[in-house]
């Protein structure tokens, strides 16, 4: 392709329209820049990602919660106009761990006293040990080389003494992570707990990270702000997968199967995995090379199930489970709120199968593993639990182009070796994306603080 064969330059291109795409673009165009977005999908959203279903009600089949301290994204919903309601927690909730099932109330489940000290002190500990955290460079923290040596298991097995606690850390690593503790290195494990303040805002509904939902989904919510950045005067382009990056003294090419663009700098919104797909001319920094080869996404399947009503809600439950028993990890209420009253008209369950249990079952055929996620929960909920008027499921691991979710993971020794090229420009490229977040890495709200600092740099370079 000639080089006269490209389109419109541009001041920046992103690449990626997913929530830190976006944010970045919409920032750089309120700043009077010409921006382009370019996305492999056919939507935006990225890992945000609403279906309809049969009565067109719409279901989140990617991330769904937002939490009382994600601060820019409560900001974004209040500027937009898009309500939220809270997750349904009333009731018992089920812990199926060592082959026995239990009910309980509140957030902590009912295990031994020695168990429920032994969890209690893991999550103090967990937590200063978080504090001590360097939330621009772990790296440089203190003691870090040790922590990141180490995988979380690895940790577990020094600290955790009772047999319950390990099972219950264990599915809330599976949990937060769509991954299990000896995939983590243990000093990202920790600066994931410093920018959610807390390993109980990861893992809690009522005032955590799992608190609330937005009314018509977050796909619907990415549409509206794609809405806004193109009034803002964005050039925004869907299923132009980027092949190939060319980085030239001037200015920055950008190759797509039928185009090539040109602009002044880019801004990758992309998952550092995902990024590594691209062609980088001339080749990135080894280091940076190696960090996106080395970040794999973690493992998750998403299922909803429908039914005719919340029937789990006549027993007493909340609709919350968690267990060690596959395929699901857990299950919550994800009743919508137009049906949310005393008597709904229906209801729904939404469950993820996790880690390995997510990569085992990702290989199987999807009448296999809707059967068995059925059967899973009517032994918890009952035999209504086996018949739903609807079923729908996202399977993340198969996904073309995200290959995973909820986030780019880092293994033992990679933040040591690999952590500091997380945020810093190479030249005329620009990271953004949720991983590269200080705050509420991992989830939208720092899907949005990336793509906030992503634009910022860009503009800093003017002055």
């Amino acid at each position: 392709m000639s080089s006269e064969n490209y389109s419109t330059e541009y001041d920046v291109c992103v690449i990626g329209a997913g929530f830190s795409g976006l944010t970045a673009a919409r920032k750089l165009a309120a700043a009077g820049k010409r921006v382009l977005i370019l996305d492999a999908r056919e939507r935006v959203g990225g890992r945000g990602f609403t279906k309809q279903a049969k009565d067109g009600t719409p279901v989140d089949v990617g991330g769904q919660w937002v939490g009382p301290t994600q601060l820019r994204l409560l900001s974004l919903l209040e500027e937009l106009g898009v309500g939220t309601y809270k997750q349904y927690t009333e009731g018992n909730n089920l812990l199926h761990i060592h082959g026995k099932l239990k009910q309980f109330k509140g957030a902590i489940p009912k295990v031994g006293p020695a168990a429920l000290l032994d969890l209690q002190r893991l999550i103090w500990k967990v937590n200063g040990l978080a504090k001590s955290i360097d939330s621009e460079q772990p790296w440089l923290s203190p003691n870090a080389p040790q922590q990141d040596a180490q995988s979380v298991a690895g940790w577990m097995q020094q600290h955790v003494y009772s047999k319950s606690a390990a099972s219950l850390l264990t599915i809330a690593v599976n949990a937060v992570f769509a991954a299990e503790p000896e995939e983590l290195s243990f000093l990202y494990f920790l600066q994931y707990v410093k920018s959610a303040g807390g390993l109980e805002a990861l893992i809690e509904a009522e005032n955590g990270a799992q608190d609330s939902r937005v009314i018509g989904g977050m796909g619907n919510l990415a549409t509206t702000l794609a809405e806004k950045a193109v009034s803002a005067g964005v050039t925004l382009v869907t299923n132009a997968a980027v092949s190939k990056v060319l980085a030239m003294a001037d200015q920055v090419r950008i190759l797509t199967k039928d185009s090539m663009y040109a602009a002044d700098r880019v801004i990758v919104a992309m998952s550092p995995s995902d990024a590594s797909g691209i062609e980088w001319s001339p080749a990135l920094p080894i280091k940076r090379q190696r960090l996106m080869q080395n970040m794999p996404m973690g493992s998750a399947i998403k299922i909803i199930s429908i039914y005719p009503t919340p029937f789990w809600r006549e027993q007493g439950l909340s609709g919350e489970m968690v267990t060690d028993t596959g395929p699901l990890r857990m299950s919550f209420d994800v009743t919508p709120p137009s049906i949310n009253q005393q008597a709904p008209s229906s209801g729904a369950l939404v469950g993820f199968i996790l880690g390995n249990q997510a990569r085992e079952w990702s290989d199987r055929p999807a009448a296999e593993r809707q059967l068995a996620v059925l059967k899973q929960l009517t032994g918890y909920f009952g035999e209504a639990a086996l018949s739903p008027i609807d079923y729908i499921e996202k399977d993340w691991c198969a996904d073309e182009w995200t290959k995973g979710c909820y986030v780019g993971l880092m293994p033992a020794g990679v933040m040591s070796q690999y952590g500091a090229q997380l945020r810093p420009a190479c030249g005329r490229i620009h990271w953004a994306g949720t991983e590269t977040a200080t705050e509420w890495a991992g989830y939208f709200d720092g899907a949005i603080q990336a793509g906030e600092r992503a634009a910022e740099e860009v503009l800093a370079l003017e002055q």
